[in-house]
């Protein structure tokens, strides 16, 4: 494949819809960009400037983002991560360009020359007439900053001091009274333990335990390391979830949206992360996270399990299937 390969990727990022679209996108713009192809972006951002920064870095081109994707001609494959745009690729083909649609289950399926649903438990999908489909986390395009801290893990057995916490809960706005239930729910647990709480807002942060610390800490470039060097993550189950597995990052999930109910399932099925619950009824939480702060076996179990499953190559092999459909 030539080098000057023109790439199109489409995503939105947004409090309401959180940054899992823009991630995945960062790190097909990453893998593209290491084999000297062209990239532009069409796409709203907000409130994930870390992730637009990264984008910068690798001087992607810029495009006013527009429903009818009349933006795809002049290029050779168009990348959309979006729940909302409907059917498209009638209109990207017209342009010239290969229509690669990623999709969660039944969350923004469409026809394309190639599907990509890279979840732990695909669903089925009619035929629609894709030619091609990619499914299961071999998939999940991961950015380079998290490979780099699944490299640099820390284990757990080599860290002294006070048990570390990270609660994340995505790139949305996470409603604030969730977080605070789950401060509680760690408080309640009774165990020493510094919890950082990664959410834009300002939380109720509850009054702590004795030997406990807790704090609110805004979201950032940082999170791939945090993440690297904590003994426990309270996380959802979106994007953020593949991220912890590859990294081996040792989690209890919540299942935050509805989209999120397949991985939730899968992840906790199979042994990859603890659950705590759908947003909505967390009222088992306490007695999960505190068996998880008891044993750190377990922990370590999981997280090694999290890290077999995930290997973090996933942008590669969805740009070698674009660059063998462009053959």
């Amino acid at each position: 494949m030539s080098p000057g390969m023109r790439l199109l990727l489409r995503a939105d990022a947004s409090p309401s819809v959180g940054a899992g679209h823009l991630a995945r996108m960062v790190a097909l713009a990453e893998e593209a960009d290491s084999r000297g192809w062209q990239v532009a972006f069409s796409g709203r951002i907000e409130g994930a400037g870390w992730l637009r920064s990264r984008l910068e870095e690798l001087a992607a081109t810029w495009l006013a983002p527009q429903p009818a994707l009349a933006e795809s001609s002049g290029f050779d494959a168009v990348v959309v991560d979006h729940y909302g745009l409907g059917e498209v690729s009638d209109r990207v083909n017209y342009g010239g360009a290969l229509l690669v649609s990623f999709e969660d289950g039944a969350f923004g399926r469409r026809r394309a020359d190639i599907v990509v649903d890279c979840g732990f438990e695909p669903t089925p999908r009619p035929d629609d007439g894709s030619p091609t489909v990619l499914t299961g986390v071999e998939y999940a395009p991961l950015r380079r900053a998290v490979l780099e801290a699944r490299r640099r893990r820390v284990a757990v057995e080599a860290r002294s001091g006070t048990t570390h916490v990270l609660v994340v809960l995505g790139g949305g706005s996470a409603p604030a009274d969730t977080v605070t239930t789950l401060l509680r729910a760690l408080r309640d647990t009774g165990f020493p333990c510094t919890v950082d709480a990664v959410v834009a807002g300002e939380p109720a942060v509850p009054a702590v335990a004795r030997g406990q610390r807790f704090r609110a800490v805004a979201p950032g470039p940082d999170l791939p390391d945090r993440l690297a060097g904590t003994d426990l993550a309270v996380s959802a189950a979106g994007v953020t979830l593949l991220e912890l597995c590859c990294i081996g990052v040792p989690s209890a999930l919540v299942r935050l949206v509805d989209n999120q109910a397949v991985g939730y399932r899968a992840a906790v099925e199979r042994g990859l992360a603890a659950g705590l619950g759908s947003a909505e009824d967390l009222t088992g939480a306490r007695d999960v996270l505190a068996r998880l702060l008891a044993d750190r076996g377990a922990r370590e179990s999981m997280a090694a399990a999290a890290a077999a499953a995930v290997d973090g190559k996933g942008a590669a092999r969805v740009l070698d299937a674009v660059a063998g459909a462009m053959r």
